[in-house]
């Protein structure tokens, strides 16, 4: 069932309340006043004064109707009892017709049906024997008027508290937009610059690289300073091929080639051909985690082999990778010197911190106990959504 369904479900089901009650109470007004009961006088008011708060529960489109027919009962069964002017009818059902027709009615039928309210109720009230004077217009108007104006307030404030509400949220989307906007317009100058810049100093790297690496093929260089240098250009690549992915993600868009734990294998081969001492151990069957979860994975192995380069000792790397039922662990082992003084920014450890955080992962960091090694360990639970 829809929301809108269920809305005017709760509408029927209020409506149907209110015109009980009124039949509720008019009724015991009614029986309570002591008439002879049995008469045809007296069925007839009682059942035209259930009827006429029975239509409470109608449609609010018929709400002019409904208050002129409450008006109508109230005045010709009081004409038809001629009783004293203390007669209890169908106050309780004007009443709340009256509101109703102020309440959903609008322009000429709202005016129409306050008019035949407060007319309506003059000849109401002489028919239980009040003289035609000031105190029964102003009784009329009191009972019409005050009704029908505490309708007219109730939706009119709610009219204008759900626009002041429509107008807070469209602000609201606007200025998300004017963010987005401002983000993407950002984005687009960083994939500028980057573009200028970084890509053009490393595409000169490899370019150069490649150069030497044919020059010195030609003599008898060190196989040592060519292997090198392949590496540099491996490399040079390899930026310029995350830089492109950077690019992608910069100008909204997403590349098709993303690296992953996959590429793990690939990103080693860089190190070792570069004689750093790098081994790679999986344990457990692999699987391919959700997408976020993959690249982050790649990207702090990348960042983990970067901490060791500069904070370890020469040792041999250890990365292991390993896959659980439900979750995924990657962890770098490395030796290091206690004593050694650290530099860089310090930003790689936390850069690894906020990128596993914001998927959900976990991260422990730091040296084992009684041991010179120093190690890093990331895992994520594959079950929680990333």
């Amino acid at each position: 069932m829809s929301r809108s369904d269920r809305a005017r479900r709760f509408l029927a089901g209020q409506s149907l309340l209110v015109a009980g009650a009124c039949v509720l109470v008019d009724v015991l007004a009614y029986l309570a006043q002591g008439d002879p009961a049995g008469t045809f006088s007296w069925v007839f008011v009682l059942l035209a004064v259930v009827a006429a708060d029975a239509l409470l529960a109608t449609r609010t489109r018929w709400s002019g109707w409904v208050a002129a027919a409450a008006v109508a009962v109230n005045a010709g069964c009081g004409l038809l009892l001629g009783g004293p002017p203390s007669v209890r009818l169908n106050e309780a059902g004007v009443l709340v017709a009256t509101y109703r027709a102020g309440a959903w009615l609008r322009g000429v039928p709202a005016v129409a049906s306050l008019a035949v309210v407060v007319v309506g109720l003059v000849p109401a009230f002489m028919a239980r024997g009040y003289p035609f004077d000031e105190t029964v217009v102003i009784a009329a108007l009191k009972t019409g008027l005050i009704s029908w104006m505490v309708g007219r307030y109730t939706t009119s404030r709610r009219q204008f508290l759900d626009e002041m509400q429509r107008e807070t949220e469209q602000e609201e989307r606007d200025a998300r937009e004017a963010v987005s906007r401002a983000i993407a317009a950002d984005r687009a100058g960083i994939a500028r610059d980057l573009h200028d810049v970084v890509t053009h100093h490393v595409s000169a790297i490899s370019a150069h690289a490649g150069a030497a690496r044919l020059r010195l093929a030609r003599t008898d260089a060190d196989p040592s300073a060519l292997s090198s240098l392949r590496s540099v250009e491996d490399a040079s690549r390899s930026a310029l091929g995350d830089l492109r992915n950077m690019l992608d993600l910069l100008h909204g868009e997403r590349s098709a080639e993303q690296l992953g734990l996959a590429d793990i294998d690939n990103l080693l081969h860089g190190f070792r051909a570069a004689s750093i001492p790098v081994r790679l151990e999986v344990i457990g069957e692999p699987f391919v985690p959700p997408p976020a979860v993959d690249i982050a994975l790649y990207r702090v192995v990348q960042e983990m082999l970067t901490n060791a380069l500069r904070h370890g000792d020469g040792g041999v790397i250890t990365v292991t990778v390993r896959y659980g039922v439900t979750a995924v662990e990657v962890e770098t082992l490395n030796p290091y010197q206690p004593t050694r003084p650290v530099s860089g920014s310090g930003r790689g450890l936390a850069g690894i911190r906020n990128r596993v955080h914001a998927l959900g992962g976990r991260l422990q960091a730091g040296p084992g106990a009684g041991t010179r090694i120093w190690s890093t360990a990331v895992s994520f639970d594959t079950r929680e959504p990333a």
